[in-house]
């Protein structure tokens, strides 16, 4: 497919200054696209634009990967009614340095330039910036945007004056990249459409040359109607210190069956014939799930490299699946200790259900085993027992205790 083909198909179509998309299928072009450093990790959110970002670059054209030191300092505004608390430069540094390193991570084997904006904000004078920036950008143009409207409505709390002017220094950004690297595209969410357009704005006017601005929809929940991206526990983070690989592994592996194959198409390299066929497997058989198992392993993967792809899938199919739960080295062991409840080795069956609140007391820990509700090591289980190895405890379908 050519990209104007590859993007309608996968569903990044959002809005765009492009009068004709198939523009993007001729000469290389070189690009931008950015994200705030408001967190030391990118959110699955972020992974949607990236992934958009990752068809621009495979189809030749030219990716600058901005992290915002500077627009970070000040925090993008939205229709919350509050503002956003200010990051000190320590937590602005510490997650600049991690967002860069998922940018590695998601764009592996890919040629792109990294730019930090704060190497061009910190030395440029607030009288200058006024006269280029401030006196090029209207007012008029400003109050018409959506956050600044909501702000500013009945149950609104207001505006600062550093929010307002996160949008001009966005803006700057593009006027910057295009004079030092040729960049007369922007890539951005939907959420980010207004500031993009002052950048285009602003090359207009002070340029007198012709940018743009391509957008990609928000990833919705069509079984919910709700913004795709969130659990039970909050975001879906692409650092598995915020969460796990297994909860991360586990988020795709049960998404809806409404949704699977369009998700599938956002958030894996997967081609059209692979994810027909997946979508052909999941309509004659949807108790399979071999989509949604598609798009975990596949998702992971590039997240978190083939290592811990492997392990949560060999930890998954211990739980879930058949797999022999002695085929799990040292390392899978931490994976699944990290997830559920760990009690000692030389505790009896009754011990472990009572210390990990999987029975309320001895007489309903012996009910649970007589009535064959509990397994050890994938065998069920009718009487009490010492466990002197390490071992795996099931209760139900979904309850597991690790022995160790």
């Amino acid at each position: 497919m050519k990209l104007s083909e590859e993007l309608k198909w996968r569903g990044f179509t959002g809005l765009t200054t492009y009068q004709d998309i198939a523009t993007l299928d001729k000469d290389s072009i070189s690009f931008y696209w950015g994200v705030d450093p408001s967190a030391d990790s990118m959110t699955i959110g972020n992974l949607a634009a990236g992934m958009m970002v990752r068809c621009f670059i495979d189809h030749g054209h030219k990716a600058v990967l901005l992290v915002g030191g500077a627009t970070g300092m000040i925090g993008d505004p939205d229709g919350k009614s509050s503002a956003r608390n200010l990051k000190t430069l320590d937590e602005i540094a510490t997650n600049k340095a991690a967002i860069a390193t998922q940018y590695d991570q998601i764009f592996a084997g890919k040629e792109f330039t990294v730019v930090d904006n704060y190497d061009w904000f910190k030395d440029i004078n607030y009288i200058d910036f006024l006269r280029e920036v401030g006196k090029n950008v209207p007012l008029s143009q400003m109050l018409g945007r959506d956050f600044v409207q909501s702000r500013l409505g009945n149950e609104g709390a207001g505006i600062s004056y550093a929010e307002f002017s996160y949008s001009l220094m966005q803006g700057f950004d593009f006027v910057h990249l295009f004079r030092e690297h040729g960049v007369t595209l922007q890539l951005c969410g939907a959420d980010q459409w207004g500031n993009c357009i002052t950048g285009v704005d602003l090359i207009r006017r002070l340029e007198g040359k012709e940018a743009n601005v391509y957008s990609t929809p928000l990833i919705m929940n069509k079984a919910t109607g709700l913004k795709f991206g969130k659990s039970e526990n909050g975001a879906i983070w692409l650092d598995a210190k915020k969460t796990s690989v297994y909860k991360f592994y586990q988020f795709w592996l049960n998404v809806d069956d409404i949704g699977v194959v369009d998700y599938l198409k956002v958030y894996t390299l997967l081609t059209k014939d692979q994810i027909d066929e997946l979508d052909k497997k999941t309509a004659e058989n949807p108790s399979d799930r071999v989509a949604q198992k598609a798009l975990a392993h596949e998702v992971t993967l590039l997240v978190h490299g083939a290592e811990r792809t492997d392990a949560v899938e060999r930890v998954t199919g211990v739980l879930f699946g058949s797999a022999d739960f002695a085929s799990l080295s040292d390392s899978d062991l931490d994976l699944l200790a990290n997830e559920i409840p760990v009690v000692s080795i030389n505790s009896s069956l009754i011990d472990s259900l009572v210390k990990s609140n999987l029975a309320s007391s001895n007489g309903e820990a012996k009910r649970l085993i007589a009535s064959g509700a509990v397994s050890l090591n994938g065998n069920k289980v009718n009487e009490d027992c010492s466990i002197s190895e390490v071992s795996l405890v099931k209760k139900g379908k979904n309850n597991f205790i690790l022995v160790r």
